[in-house]
């Protein structure tokens, strides 16, 4: 059961320091290697499907809910780990335009963020339970991105439906409280039209595991999370 809210170091060695004017270009490269962007297709394996079949006590009752948590690939691998949750899809919300392009959306101009439609079990999780966890795996007092990811498109936010914002309005002031800042920037807004990513972007983190492992340690994220939340 989910509770809700109110209830780079250089290693020893003796090979030679990497020349001050080589770093600049050397975290480039990396940047370019492990942040969040289209990059080659994946690895491996086709992107997960359905799940419910195999999950015990399944009701076969299914709701929607949508957030915006920076990377999309890091809000989906979140959410797919949570039992009750039956599918997560990376994809675009909150902008003007039609099925927007990953392309057109990091380039600017469309007003979406990157998002994940999470499909839930309510029988077995509670939307509220769901914005809970959400809290939990960003930043919300970033107002310009998230973690390495910085920009319009990466801003955070819950859409929720007026049946859900009830619930996402209690759960952002109590998480707000746990952290004790006015700096909780992460707003609740009305719920917009989803509109999935290409195929490449779906299930990033399991199909590509090495290249997300290298993603997340180069953002700084669990480190950031514990300075956060404290968890």
């Amino acid at each position: 059961m989910v509770k809700p809210f109110g209830s780079g170091r250089r290693g020893a060695g003796t090979s030679a320091p990497v020349p001050m004017s080589s770093r600049p270009l050397l975290g480039f490269l990396l940047f370019s290697l492990v942040a969040c962007s289209p990059g080659e297709a994946a690895e491996g394996g086709a992107p997960s499907t359905d799940s419910a079949a195999a999950q015990a006590g399944d009701s076969g009752r299914r709701e929607t809910a949508v957030f915006a948590g920076g990377c999309f690939w890091s809000v989906e691998a979140n959410f797919e780990a949570i039992p009750g949750v039956v599918r997560a899809v990376s994809g675009f919300a909150g902008g003007a335009g039609a099925n927007p392009s990953y392309e057109q959306v990091v380039r600017g101009g469309t007003g979406h963020l990157e998002a994940v439609q999470v499909t839930f079990d309510p029988a077995r999780i509670s939307y509220r339970q769901l914005v809970d966890r959400f809290w939990l795996t960003i930043d919300p007092t970033d107002p310009d991105g998230q973690f390495c990811d910085q920009g319009p498109s990466y801003a955070t936010a819950v859409f929720a439906t007026p049946a859900q914002k009830p619930a996402a309005e209690a759960s952002r002031r109590a998480a707000a409280a746990r952290i004790r800042t006015a700096r909780f920037v992460t707003p609740v807004r009305d719920v917009a039209r989803f509109w999935p990513a290409e195929a490449h972007h779906q299930d990033f983190a399991r199909r590509n595991p090495a290249r997300y492992g290298g993603y997340t340690r180069f953002c700084g994220r669990a480190a950031r999370l514990r300075a956060v939340w404290g968890v």
